[in-house]
């Protein structure tokens, strides 16, 4: 049988490519720094309070602030997307996302994760409960079912991965349960312990032996349980990660200090303060001083998610420290 080719005149030929259709050149002056409005639009400060969740109903709340950031959502920030997850007893949802990292916290509840096998990847089932943490790979979507009424944040990189136009091909970490007892145990350990008095924070980090050098809870999220006793005040620092805070617990009287300078004493000029709610969250944007302050008679618990495991892999986190008449210090 003969082959047949198209006639010459039934052939398009294909248009040359043209290098310099997206070329442009800027002044440095111009160009250097183009975190502004209307171009890349700064981190907002913002708050979420906890009405947000208040409804009974089994639901994916988004703390989507993608909008104002000029990107695709949902998007909490350029690199991180919060939620809040309510789920009524006997119900369920999925949490979906193409992220190579989600980290959820059991806020209120019980029920149980189920995640199907995917390549490279066995099925996963774990039963959680009130003050548990726990993180997830990329893989296949997990089923969230309760058997109480229930609310999780959750937290996944989803817009970092659609900025760099990718998506994950293989899990980074392995998938890890951080129960609420072993949580308490070792924050027991570290306000029993003389010397964390000294700390510019009381707070315990978690980790994965899988980021042995970032020392992260993933390669990409950063996440730190910290508590504020009664009367105290910690001292500002800041860092280039942005913070998505969590109050986990506290009485009203507790309150962040924000602001993007010092006084020659150390305190924050011009600050904004941010009162905390128990199920409320605010975001802290990159670069800004904040202090954590109790004037109630009782601890107050918190929970900040950064993409600073990340920052750190880039080596730019860059956490500074205040202190009286001394002005910031890094961490050495």
């Amino acid at each position: 049988m003969s082959q047949s080719s198209a006639s010459p005149a039934s052939v398009v030929p294909a248009s040359p490519h043209d290098w310099r259709a997206a070329v442009e050149i800027y002044d440095y002056r111009e160009a250097a720094n183009p975190i502004r409005p209307g171009l890349t639009e700064p981190i907002p400060d913002r708050t979420w309070p906890p009405s947000l969740h208040a409804e009974p109903r089994t639901a994916i709340l988004p703390l989507d602030l993608s909008a104002e950031l000029g990107c695709s959502g949902p998007a909490t920030s350029p690199a991180l997307a919060a939620h809040f997850l309510r789920i009524l007893p006997g119900e369920g949802l999925k949490a979906s996302a193409v992220a190579t990292s989600s980290l959820f916290y059991v806020l209120r509840g019980a029920g149980t994760l189920e995640r199907p096998s995917s390549p490279g990847q066995s099925a996963l089932e774990l039963s959680w409960g009130v003050g548990d943490l726990f993180v997830l790979p990329s893989g296949a979507d997990p089923l969230l079912q309760a058997s109480a009424d229930s609310l999780l944040y959750w937290v996944h990189d989803a817009p970092l991965l659609r900025y760099l136009g990718v998506a994950p091909v293989k899990p980074r970490f392995r998938a890890s349960h951080y129960p609420a007892s072993l949580l308490e145990a070792e924050l027991q350990q570290l306000l029993a312990d003389p010397t964390a008095a000294r700390s510019n924070r009381l707070s315990i980090l978690l980790a994965s032996a899988d980021h042995p050098a970032s020392r992260t809870v993933t390669h990409t999220l950063w996440a730190m349980l910290g508590v504020v006793p009664p009367g105290a005040v910690q001292p500002p620092h800041r860092h280039q990660s942005v913070a998505l805070d969590l109050i986990i617990d506290c009485d009203p009287g507790c309150y962040t200090l924000v602001g993007t300078e010092l006084n020659p004493d150390g305190t924050i000029r011009n600050p904004r303060r941010v009162d905390w709610q128990p199920g409320g969250t605010f975001i802290t944007p990159p670069g800004h001083w904040h202090a954590h302050t109790n004037e109630s008679g009782r601890m107050a618990r918190l929970l900040p998610i950064q993409d600073a495991g990340l920052n750190t892999y880039l080596r730019s986190l860059d956490i500074r420290f205040a202190g009286p008449s001394r002005g910031p210090t890094s961490v050495g």
